[in-house]
Formats: structure tokens, sequence, C-alpha cells
């Protein structure tokens, strides 16, 4: 199956030097690279240029959904009977679906290292040190700490010891350039995809930045497919403090929405709180369904939607696809 699935001040002591591969960059020709080896898979992917779908071979399409109320409530007790899923405008029967409102988490969270995020830092800092502590479940949630300048660094390996993650966040210290895609591209093949479950795990991306990137050797469409392929979701919080929209805010947006995650633009630090407990909510209340798709053609976009019965309810979700 392929999946569409549709987020202190610095220490004085050495940062360790456990470091991803960088990641090299995909020749021109082949930019999907290989399959995610799913149930069901049947080929390579290849990001779409605008970053925010992705092309593949498909024999089934799986989603992965929030619902909420007009309120902004997450709604969790849903059942098949109350959506409809439309492939292509076309009616589709799920073949399955389930509620997935407590799944392990396995969790990177990459901290921008880089000189734009200067004058930021202690905000990074501290804003990473708030997630794990309102997010991550000791008993059943891991997380890596990955920070990036020119380069991304593992300062903290998957545990789910909050205290060697806080550790591994205050290690980090701001200089050099910003290798973005790079990072997200190295954390999603070197840790999300490297990890051998026995249980079905949500993998997600928490990504701390202000989205300017200036030194990666991977395209953003790459580092976005290759999240995909991982299955891992992402979530942004902008560094970016000055309420004007920059260039990078754009980047953060285009990289959670391809992802079927949320961007959030928190102004202080007392925002903060609502922006993770709104991810917290997110991953403890989503749903999931797929279904085989039907008169295939091959590049040809395919929008997905699906409506509840309920029209006071929104539901989010991957808006569609390229099949290839």
């Amino acid at each position: 199956m392929v999946s569409l699935c549709a987020g202190a001040l610095a220490q004085t002591a050495p940062v360790p030097t456990q470091q991803p591969t960088p990641p090299p960059k995909p020749p021109a020709s082949t930019p999907g690279g290989t399959s995610n080896g799913l149930p069901g898979d049947a080929g390579s992917a290849s990001q779409d240029p605008d970053g925010g779908t992705f092309r593949t071979s498909v024999q089934e399409v799986n989603l992965i959904f929030a619902v909420t109320d007009k309120h902004g409530k997450f709604v969790k007790d849903l059942t098949q009977n109350q959506f409809k899923v439309f492939d292509n405008g076309k009616l589709v029967a799920p073949k399955g679906f389930e509620a997935q409102t407590n799944l392990p988490l396995r969790v990177g969270l990459l901290i921008d290292a880089s000189n734009s995020i200067r004058d930021r830092f202690l905000f990074e800092q501290q804003a990473a040190i708030e997630f794990l502590q309102q997010v991550i479940r000791p008993e059943t949630d891991k997380a890596f700490v990955l920070a990036f300048d020119e380069i991304p660094e593992v300062t903290q390996d998957f545990t789910n010891d909050q205290e060697k993650l806080t550790k591994g966040i205050k290690l980090i210290r701001p200089g050099g350039g910003t290798a973005l895609w790079d990072a997200v591209y190295s954390a999603c093949r070197d840790k999300l995809m490297k990890q051998n479950e026995p249980l079905t795990v949500r993998n997600v991306i928490i990504l701390v930045s202000d989205g300017d990137d200036n030194q990666s050797r991977v395209l953003r469409q790459e580092a976005i497919e290759m999240a995909e392929r991982a299955n891992v979701i992402i979530y942004t919080i902008s560094t970016n403090l000055s309420n004007i929209t920059e260039p990078g805010d754009k980047n953060l947006k285009m990289l959670s929405e391809a992802t079927g995650g949320q961007s959030f633009f928190p102004f202080k630090l007392t925002d903060l709180a609502d922006d993770f407990y709104s991810i917290q909510g997110e991953l403890r209340s989503q749903y999931s369904l797929h279904y085989r798709p039907e008169g295939i053609v091959a590049g040809q976009f395919r929008a997905i939607l699906i409506k509840p019965e309920d029209s006071k309810l929104r539901v989010r979700v991957k808006k569609g696809y390229f099949p290839k």
C-alpha cells in the first residue's frame, strides 16, 4: 500500500558528534528513488514541483485525516458510514476505516541552529522543551533531537528519557548557514525509516525554524518526498517573531501541508502552550482509511475529498495526488 498520509540558554558542554550521513542529492533523472515498501506498494514515487503532492504508482490509497467541529475541537467518535470519500470526483468505497487515537509516537525534534535565528535561539530552545514536556509519553513514545545549520547533527538519539532530550536541546548552539531540506531529508532517511518497530507507530517531525534555507544539497520536493516515503507527518513552528510574513513562513507552511501536518506561527513564548496542545490533540485524534481508485491516468492529478455527513464538521486531509 502506498501511503498518501494526509507538528534554555546554551550550555558549554561539548556537543555529541553523532551525525546522520549528509544526504546525497538524488540524480535528476530519478528524483523519486525507491518505493516505501508498504504492503500493496506498486512502484516508485516522485515529488510534484509545487511541493504539495507527489506522484506514485498506486494500488491503494491510504489517508490519514483529522476532523474538527466549528470551534476547532477534535471529534474522535466518528464511524465510516459518517463520511463519503471522493477520488477525482467519484465516490469510492473504503476498504478499511479506523480511529487512530493512541498510537505510540516516534518523534524527530529538528532545531534550527543557523545564524539566521541567533537572536531567537532562546525562543527555539524553550519551544522545544515545552513540546517534550507536553507531548512525549515516556511509557510509549520515543524522540530524538537533531540540530542543523550547514549539516544535520544528532545531539540526542532516540530515547524516552525527557531529561536526556532536554539536555540534547540545551547542548545546541547557533552558528553557520541553513540546510533545512537536508535536515528533513536526513531525519526521515537516517532515523525514522530505520526504526524496526514490532507495533504500528506514528512517525512525526516537529520542526522549529524560521524556514530559511541557503545551504541544502537536496531540493524542497526531495525532502518532502522522503518524508512521504517514511510515512512522516511534519508540524512546523516558526521562530519568525516579526509579525510580518517572510519567505521562510511559506516554506514551513508548504512542508507541513504536503505531509498532512500543520504550521504554527506564535509571536511570543506564551503562545507555545496552545500550539503544542493542538499538535498533541491532533496526533491523538486522527482517523485512517484506505481504498482502491479506478480509472487511473498516469500524470493526471486526482483530487481527494472526504465529506462528513454533518456539514458542521471540518476534515483536514491532503488535497490529492499524481499517479504515475
